[in-house]
């Protein structure tokens, strides 16, 4: 489920797991845009071929928090932020990877996106100087931050790996 979290002056996508929402609701409640068939390539020996691949549908809910900080303090799991651009390769990459990630961990986390273009002012306290570039909260502080497009098994990897060393 990704939740559109409106936070003063700032907008944040957050995303969980969810399975039972239509596509008419999810258009109807956030600016987030999931296409239930997205294309995969795979290389052969003919050159690049597509091959289908259904992903669910994540549905957004609204919460308010007055700011980021807010959010960081007041959940009661990890939270992993997303700092992406819209014009970023990369970033958009990790769209449906995060989707992927998100449904897979259930409710051992949250994802928030961020884009570093409409919040400068965040990007700037957390030094953002490369895209994508994760953090990972817990109990309102940074325990991990990494850049670059990942794997979801990647990515799962390191977050588990991350929240183990941090018990």
């Amino acid at each position: 489920m990704a939740v559109s979290v409106p936070t003063g002056a700032h907008h944040i996508t957050l995303l969980t797991s969810s399975s039972c929402f239509s596509s008419s609701k999810l258009s109807s409640l956030s600016s987030l845009q999931c296409h239930p068939q997205l294309p995969r390539l795979a290389l052969s020996n003919r050159g690049f071929t597509s091959k289908p691949r259904t992903l669910p549908i994540v549905q957004a809910k609204k919460q308010a928090f007055s700011s980021l900080d807010d959010l960081l303090e007041k959940s009661e799991k990890p939270v992993l932020v997303d700092f992406y651009a819209t014009w970023c390769g990369p970033c958009q990459f990790m769209g449906p990877i995060l989707n992927e990630v998100s449904i897979s961990m259930g409710d051992a986390i949250q994802v928030v996106k961020i884009d570093t273009e409409k919040y400068p002012e965040i990007a700037n306290k957390y030094s953002i100087e490369a895209l994508p570039t994760f953090i990972l909260f817990k109990d309102g502080k940074p325990c991990d931050r990494f850049e670059g497009a990942l794997t979801a098994n990647q990515l799962i990897q390191r977050i588990e790996g991350t929240l183990k060393l941090s018990k």
